[in-house]
């Protein structure tokens, strides 16, 4: 398989193809290319209407030519299979596509994409891009010889590009790669070049702290380098070993927000699983309360990097959402004291004053939202002690103090019950 996507020539129609269930992959549809707009569209093939499902609220199972939404996007929920920044730079320098179009990108991100959906040259059969079998803890410290290669432009050897997967998540520039751990896959993110503290490690250190409040966190676990660490990220788009191995379809808040015709916002977004979260159970209702405690969180902890494509929902087979395990959470370092996202009636300012402005937005009465965050605040207060018992080092965390204990988010704290 790992030969199929070699001999790829650029097209103004490509297949979508739902890759589920592995063993029968089936098809969705036809990608084409929108000139205009320099984005791609998406046409439901006829099985896949009668016995399909829509992939986001903006492609209901009609038979017409879905549009992008904007410039250099694809149509609904097809724009959360494209790669990320590094996924591209990787398609730039190790593919080397004649023609760079999101249809190549698209393409070129592989058969290993997040989410369940796959892209292929064949509307008769999945043929993806593949790149091989996946790379062990083995490979880790030529893996980082590569990332450094690959973000300076040098050339990979052909038999070592399989060590880089492009595909692997929904956003982000920091470099990555896949990982086959145990027969399970996970996500590999190394430090940007230039970062003054060891990023990945704070990334394990900060998810960690996330999950004693009670907040759901992908599995990580720190990788030691030559210099530095990376983190291996737990992948939650697919099933575990021992269970019917499959893709789960996942789309970004960014494309269920605009889907919903609803602003980029905690309360839409817990708006969004209220309308379609899991019915018959109270699950709907503990997880608008999760993201409450997620945007607190990171508010808390100045993660002023929670944009749109850092929160993700999986669909189940009734086309129900849920909240992914959270995933990207780390300190900015920036001490901007605004959210990615609206935070509440102050916008996006990160308070915990305007987080509780729509309390009832989550589900949740005054009294309740106020527990939340002072169970929230408690944790987060340890966050010194936390991060040196990881290994963090004491030179990271006095840099990231800076930031995270500065008297705009201290006094937060501290009023909600945090230590000083």
């Amino acid at each position: 398989m790992a030969e199929l996507g070699k001999g790829y020539q650029p097209a103004d129609t490509l297949y979508l193809w739902w890759t589920g269930d592995t063993a029968r992959p089936m098809l969705i549809g036809a990608l084409g290319m929108v000139r205009a707009s320099r984005g791609v569209s998406l046409r439901y093939a006829a099985n896949w209407l009668a016995a399909g499902f829509p992939l986001s609220e903006d492609l209901p199972l009609i038979d017409t030519e879905f549009l992008p939404s904007g410039k250099e996007r694809a149509a609904g929920a097809v724009d959360d299979a494209r790669p990320d920044r590094w996924g591209e730079r990787v398609i730039r320098v190790l593919d080397k596509p004649p023609r760079l179009s999101l249809m190549e990108y698209l393409y070129f991100a592989g058969d290993e994409r997040f989410g369940a959906l796959g892209v292929s040259v064949s509307s008769d059969q999945y043929l993806p891009h593949c790149l091989g079998p996946l790379p062990e803890i083995a490979d880790v410290a030529q893996i980082d010889e590569l990332v450094r290669r690959v973000s300076a432009g040098e050339p990979v050897p052909a038999e070592q590009r399989r060590l880089i997967a492009p595909g692997v998540t929904m956003g982000g520039a920091r470099p990555k790669a896949l990982l086959d751990i145990g027969g399970e896959q996970w996500v590999l993110k190394f430090s940007e070049p230039g970062d003054y503290v060891d990023t990945p490690l704070i990334e394990h250190a900060t998810m960690t702290l996330a999950s004693r409040s009670r907040i759901c966190v992908a599995l990580t676990q720190p990788i030691a380098l030559a210099r530095g660490h990376a983190v291996a990220v737990k992948r939650f788009d697919r099933t575990p070993v021992g269970t019917d191995r499959r893709r789960l379809h996942a789309i970004s808040a960014n494309v269920a927000l605009k889907a919903a015709g609803q602003d980029l916002g905690y309360p839409e977004l817990a708006q969004v699983l209220r309308r379609r979260g899991v019915a018959k159970s109270s699950l709907g209702r503990v997880q608008m309360a999760e993201l409450f405690r997620r945007m607190v969180f990171n508010i808390v902890i100045d993660n002023t990097d929670d944009h749109e494509k850092n929160h993700v929902l999986l669909m189940n087979d009734r086309g129900e959402y849920e909240l992914s395990p959270a995933f990207d959470v780390l300190p900015s370092g920036q001490a901007l004291g605004y959210q990615q996202l609206r935070v509440g009636a102050d916008m996006a300012d990160s308070t915990i004053s305007n987080a509780l402005s729509e309390h009832a937005q989550f589900g949740l009465k005054r009294e309740e939202a106020e527990a939340q965050v002072r169970q929230v605040v408690a944790v987060a207060a340890g966050w010194k002690e936390h991060f040196a018992s990881v290994g963090v080092r004491a030179a990271d965390i006095e840099s990231l103090a800076h930031q995270i204990d500065r008297p705009f988010l201290a006094d937060q704290r501290r009023e909600w019950g945090g230590a000083s």
